[in-house]
Parts: C-alpha cells; structure tokens; sequence
C-alpha cells in the first residue's frame, strides 16, 4: 500500500513510519469527534421534537408551542 505523500522542502516523498501513524491516529480521533458531534445533533434534534410533541399532548398550539420556546 503507498502512503499520502507529505511536502517537505518542496520535495514531495512517502511519509515515514512515524509521520503515517501519527496521520492514521489523526484521522481516527476527527473521524470519532466527527461520529459524536453528529450523535449530538441527533439527540438534541430527538429532545426537542419529544418535547413539542409532550406540549401538543397537553394540548397547546403550535403558536404557544413556539411562544414557550421562544422560536
């Protein structure tokens, strides 16, 4: 397998074993951060629609929905 080519001095080489593995562990942390920022979204999105739909059950409008949460 070739490895991503790194610049240094203006010369373009393989990274080195070092420099690769370092790269492989930097992706795996952004591709986790990534994965759990949108777990994030995905559950604030999940919260905020239970909690319009526990409103609309106790039998308020839309617009008073809205009022309460300030949208």
């Amino acid at each position: 397998m070739t490895r991503p080519l790194i610049n240094a001095a203006g010369i373009d080489r393989e990274m080195t074993d070092g420099e690769y593995a370092e790269w492989q562990a930097l992706t795996a942390d952004i591709q986790a951060q990534t994965a759990a920022a949108e777990q994030a979204a995905a559950d604030k999105a999940a919260a905020a629609a239970s909690g319009r739909a526990k409103l609309a059950a106790l039998g308020l409008t839309d617009d008073e929905i809205n009022a309460l949460l300030g949208a």
